[in-house]
């Protein structure tokens, strides 16, 4: 039997619905697919979302500043080398049911922002998801730079949340300094 790790560097699937077994078969299909929020038939980026904002308000009440900014650049990288291998192994360069970027993001946000109230944070919600769904502006360019599989198209997949998440961060600046 073929497993993932005998297949060569540059092989990409036929392309593939993911499916919790896909999700278990690796660790990285498991943190990509956002530990199973990603396998939600409607609105997958939206779930993976409310994941990252529901994990974050855990984490924060049980790590230091150091720890959570720490976690969050592992993640990063980690997610890099995740949505890599799991677009690759799903033979789509961007799927929507990969959501690790989405909860990154959020917890970038939620990390700069915090202490706020939930009035703060469901609007920092509804604008990253905004940002992340329509692609206005700069997120569109960030979206367009990177495609394709490799470690090219992982990065790309996060690279686009996070200019999304900074245009949420600008707006939630420009809205507490007016």
């Amino acid at each position: 039997m073929t497993t993932i790790s005998d297949l060569p560097v540059d092989y990409v699937a036929p392309p593939m619905r993911p499916t919790a077994a896909f999700m278990l078969r690796h660790p990285a299909h498991a943190i990509a697919l956002g530990f199973g929020s990603g396998l939600s038939p409607i609105a997958p980026g939206t779930v993976g979302s409310l994941w990252g904002w529901a994990s974050w308000l855990l984490i924060q009440n049980s790590m230091s500043l150091n720890a959570q900014a720490t976690l969050i650049l592992v993640s990063l990288v980690m997610g890099w080398w995740a949505c890599t291998l799991t677009a690759r192994n799903m033979g789509v360069s961007d799927p929507g049911a990969i959501v690790w970027d989405e909860i990154v993001a959020m917890w970038l946000i939620l990390f700069l922002i915090m202490p706020a109230g939930f009035i703060a944070q469901l609007a920092a919600f509804f604008l990253f998801r905004f940002f992340d769904a329509v692609k206005p502006g700069p997120v569109a360019w960030a979206d367009r730079l990177f495609k394709g599989f490799g470690w090219r198209g992982g990065w790309g997949i996060l690279f686009d949340d996070l200019v999304a998440a900074f245009c949420t961060l600008l707006v939630l600046a420009l809205w507490r300094w007016f």
